[in-house]
């Protein structure tokens, strides 16, 4: 690898400020003026130690059919408005007289049962929106649907709570990290595998090396040879590594080129303590086959492993089931459900159950009446589930009406703001203020 192409794969695979350049001093200049930005007056929350809080986040991409998973299988309008999707009482599992889990969902039925799964149902916002990419960014940024924010909650609790925090306070398992990690001073990584994610520091380490050479400062460089790595942000092309975001903190004195060798640092000794980390913690729970399975198994393997993580962020695709849904929604289900079941008993084997809690979200549920196609077509409001040893059991708030008189364009009207769920997570689980981070106080909810 030529000292051109290593150049061009930093500027590709570092997003320090969101700022990609074809030229590093553009990059260089435009990454100062947003890491000198002032931090005075934010409060700052301790990081450090084994035994803080840990939040994970479980995307459900697609739109999942909240019907067809928290099911009103005595609801006269829920059969009428699906005749051939509707799941019949003697199937689903029962949480009541009036509504019972997917039969797929056995895993959290178990949960359930055991008092380690919260149901919260009828979870929205204001004037929805229908599109994938438009409703993601709201969940994700925690932004009214008419204002735009390039800004994720996520950021904006590591920017108000965890100055000064390593890079792995927030981990995304996955190609790239997503907005709602985007944060005004960038922190968090993003990886999909340890031995990925060393290899892509060491480039960046390397990069470093070659822009100190170019500088003058002479340097020396590292003999080139990393393994090409996955797509991430700013890199369409797949040519990059697999270290989508990554920040060395605030340039707090110095030029640039010695914030460039901090973040190089900073990457080298977070990949090397993931790695070790991951090498040296064995799961004790047996895991169904399956991508969500392993990223899981992974997040185990770190919360154990004892690193200052706060927020990890996980996926799970395919809900989008416009066409096919009977064959294709209960296959999803079976592995959220075993998959969660094995996480959480993982968790309490290596003896950090109580330390977790887990919260899933969907970008919107479908319409209330199946398509002609067999599927469902995009909606509104949905449940959302909570997971972990410390969350309060059961079923929060009444299921929305499905009359059709209560329906605003054939969706379920929701009744508890998604925002009302991260504000208690903050306040009463994070333990820092929800209202600077949301930009408003939402009501608190009785699930912790």
């Amino acid at each position: 690898m030529n000292s051109q192409q290593s150049r061009r794969r930093f500027l590709q695979t570092t997003t320090a400020g969101g700022v990609l350049s074809a030229t590093l001093p553009s990059f260089l200049a435009a990454t100062l003026q947003q890491l000198q930005a002032d931090t005075e007056g934010r409060a700052v929350q301790a990081t450090a130690g084994h035994d803080a809080p840990i939040l994970v986040v479980l995307q459900l991409a697609g739109g999942n059919d909240g019907l067809n998973t928290v099911v009103p299988f005595a609801n006269d309008h829920y059969r009428k408005a699906r005749p051939k999707l509707g799941l019949d009482s003697d199937k689903v599992l029962k949480l009541s007289d009036e509504l019972g889990l997917h039969p797929a969902l056995t895993g959290f039925k178990s949960l359930y049962d055991a008092g380690q799964l919260a149901v919260l149902q009828g979870v929205g916002y204001p004037n929805p929106n229908r599109s994938h990419f438009r409703s993601t960014d709201i969940w994700m940024t925690a932004s009214d649907s008419d204002r735009f924010s390039n800004r994720g909650w996520i950021g904006r609790y590591f920017d108000h709570a965890c100055a000064g925090a390593d890079p792995t306070v927030g981990i995304a398992i996955g190609r790239q990290s997503p907005l709602a990690f985007s944060a005004q001073h960038p922190t968090g990584i993003a990886l999909e595998n340890p031995d990925a994610y060393h290899a892509a520091a060491d480039e960046l380490e390397e990069s470093d090396s070659m822009a100190m050479m170019s500088s003058g400062k002479g340097k020396p460089g590292r003999k080139p040879g990393v393994s090409e790595g996955p797509a991430g942000i700013g890199n369409p092309s797949g040519t990059g590594g697999s270290v989508e975001q990554l920040s060395g903190g605030r340039v707090e004195s110095g030029n640039v080129l010695d914030f460039l060798e901090r973040t190089a640092h900073d990457a080298r000794s977070s990949s090397e303590q993931i790695r070790s980390v991951s090498a040296r913690v064995k799961n004790l729970a047996e895991y169904p086959a399956g991508k969500l399975a392993n990223d899981l198994k992974l997040v185990s393997r770190l919360i154990a492993g004892g690193l200052n993580t706060r927020v990890y962020y996980v996926s799970q695709g395919g809900f989008d089931t416009h066409q096919g849904q009977a064959g294709t929604h209960p296959r999803l289900l079976t592995e959220l459900g075993e998959s969660m079941k094995a996480f959480l008993a993982d968790l309490k084997a290596l003896g950090q159950l109580d330390r977790v809690v887990v919260l899933t979200f969907s970008e919107f549920g479908r319409r209330v009446s199946e398509n002609a196609s067999g599927g469902t077509d995009h909606g509104a409001a949905a449940p959302l589930f909570l997971c972990g040893g410390r969350v309060k059991p059961g079923v929060v708030g009444r299921h929305p009406s499905l009359a059709p008189g209560d329906l605003i364009n054939g969706d379920i009207a929701f009744h508890t703001d998604f925002r009302s769920v991260y504000a208690t997570l903050l306040e009463r689980w994070l333990k820092t203020e929800s209202a600077p981070i949301l930009g408003r106080s939402f009501p608190p909810m009785e699930f912790i």
